[in-house]
């Protein structure tokens, strides 16, 4: 199993971070694959015709993306710490991209391959310049299907950054990282478990690593840069909502209000009123005050666990709710 070594020191300067870049390859990669989450299908649908002409008209373009798709072990290229915490921007990651070298970029592609299901050639690896062209290729893929969402998977995974601080605050870094991926788990007192597959032991440097949640809803993968820095890709809490058109539930929301047709949309996992506070961005008073009506109303029960209650849906708030959300 892949685990990450924190010593105290570590962990106390570990935090959160964004990655357009890290972004731009969740998408691409769900893009390429053929069997897409039920929630991602319309969205795919969309915008598969131009994604796939792109790669039509060049075929660097179609290599690179049929292995970034296939392969465990995504090139060191594009799996790069964000240079710059929750400030991180596109241009900045390119950049880096930008400056490998054709050597580099060759022997970078070498671990992709080995760990591809897929037989690749290269014969796509023609002339030279090979960083660039990446970059380019990944500003175009940004541009075509990534920068008009942008605002609103931005605002979903700084929710779920201030959901994690705020676990992080109260409870302390194995509550922040509970449920990141669907293999993650505390291991002892000082190791990350993230993935069930075969792979050595990373020892994390003094500096602490980073945490970079992605709008999409399956798939984690480890950024390396210089020995020590590390960062963890995850997918954001929430991801389905992300990509799914900003339409309002009209008959659901005129029924009981918007307000509480979120929070029981929101309740589809359950929640405390302080989660829910910090995913949908509202004050305690107002998640309270929702709370109080739906659960007069029979949608929703609170169950005290320790000193926490944690709210689910009843029957009739399932039923009411239409399980939209999955």
């Amino acid at each position: 199993m892949s685990t990450l070594r924190l010593s105290p020191l570590a962990l106390s300067r570990s935090r959160f971070a964004l990655s357009p870049l890290a972004e731009t390859i969740g998408t691409t990669i769900a893009l390429a694959r053929p069997h897409p989450d039920p929630w991602f299908a319309a969205w795919r649908a969309r915008h598969l015709p131009a994604f796939t002409a792109a790669l039509d008209a060049d075929p660097f373009a179609r290599g690179l993306t049929g292995l970034i798709s296939s392969t465990k072990w995504l090139p060191g290229f594009v799996a790069v710490p964000p240079p710059d915490g929750m400030r991180t921007t596109l241009t900045r990651e390119l950049a880096a991209v930008r400056a490998v070298s054709d050597d580099t970029f060759r022997a970078e592609l070498e671990p992709s391959l080995t760990h591809s299901w897929h037989h690749h050639d290269l014969d796509w690896l023609s002339g030279h310049g090979w960083g660039p062209r990446a970059a380019d290729l990944l500003q175009a893929l940004w541009t075509a299907h990534i920068a008009a969402d942008w605002p609103r998977r931005r605002a979903l995974l700084e929710r779920d950054v201030a959901y994690r601080a705020g676990l992080l605050a109260a409870y302390g870094w194995p509550r922040a990282l509970e449920q990141m991926s669907r293999h993650s788990t505390w291991v002892g007192a000082d190791a990350i478990r993230f993935s069930n597959r075969p792979g050595p032991e990373r020892v994390i440097g003094d500096d602490g690593m980073f945490f970079v949640p992605v709008s999409l809803s399956t798939g984690t993968w480890l950024c390396q840069g210089p020995p020590g820095h590390y960062a963890q890709v995850y997918p954001a809490g929430g991801a389905a909502t992300a990509l799914t058109p900003a339409r309002p539930r009209r008959a659901l929301e005129r029924l009981i209000g918007a307000g509480r047709a979120t929070i029981l949309h929101e309740l589809a996992h359950p929640a405390t009123s302080t989660e829910l506070a910090a995913r949908l961005g509202q004050s305690l008073g107002t998640i309270g005050g929702h709370l109080s009506v739906l659960r007069d109303a029979g949608l929703v029960v609170g169950t005290r666990v320790g000193r926490r209650v944690v709210y689910r849906r009843t029957e009739d708030g399932d039923r009411l709710a239409g399980d939209q959300d999955t």
